[in-house]
């Protein structure tokens, strides 16, 4: 399968996210993790894949001069897209509370772009999933963010959370997606560079 097809690839994920780590293990390939830091800024007139496409790319800059011919260097990046606007991850309890408010009782776009870099191909694909809350009270969300300070994450939710099992009414695309990671996506791409170089 897979790992097969990767033995003569070293996979880099230059991800410190503990759900991303995971799932690369899932897919039962060898990776190694390797980061490095940096400012996630985008463009003002960028909108929806458009920023995560351009932030998964910036994130591989860093690696590109010291990337071996066998390295695949995976980078990734997800928001949240509600009201023709962007949200990343908040910066404090009042900012992840405005968040959660705006998006009780509402549908968002979670868009998440994985981008593929080796030494001669840069490949970028995205995923959308739709995601409708239902109407959340105050309570509830401090209780939310008290219980499981989710200021890690886009939107400053987790759908694997409490909030997730309980508020969570509809969702159209992957579920893993909105964890921020498109697992099918990633699987389908590597089949498919892995056939190509």
């Amino acid at each position: 399968m897979l790992q097969e097809k990767l033995k003569n690839f070293n996979v880099i994920l230059a991800s410190g996210s503990p759900r991303r780590q995971e799932f690369f293990k899932d897919l039962n390939i060898d990776f190694e993790i390797r980061l490095k830091p940096i400012e996630e800024v985008y463009p003002n007139e960028l909108k929806h894949e458009e920023i995560t496409n351009f932030l998964s790319e910036l994130k591989a800059k860093p690696f590109q001069n010291e990337l071996n011919s066998n390295d695949l260097l995976v980078t990734s990046d997800t928001i949240v897209w509600f009201d023709n606007g962007a949200l990343g991850k908040p910066k404090d309890a009042n900012e992840a509370f405005n968040m959660l408010k705006r998006l009780s009782d509402a549908t968002h776009d979670v868009i998440t772009s994985v981008c593929f870099t080796t030494t001669t191909v840069q490949k970028t694909v995205n995923a959308l999933t739709k995601v409708t809350f239902k109407n959340l009270s105050d309570d509830e969300i401090w209780y939310y963010l008290n219980t499981f300070k989710p200021y890690d994450k886009a939107g400053a939710y987790g759908i694997q959370d409490w909030i997730g099992k309980v508020a969570v009414t509809n969702i159209e695309g992957s579920y893993f997606n909105v964890m921020g990671l498109p697992l099918h996506l990633v699987y389908k791409t590597l089949n498919e560079l892995a056939d190509m170089l």
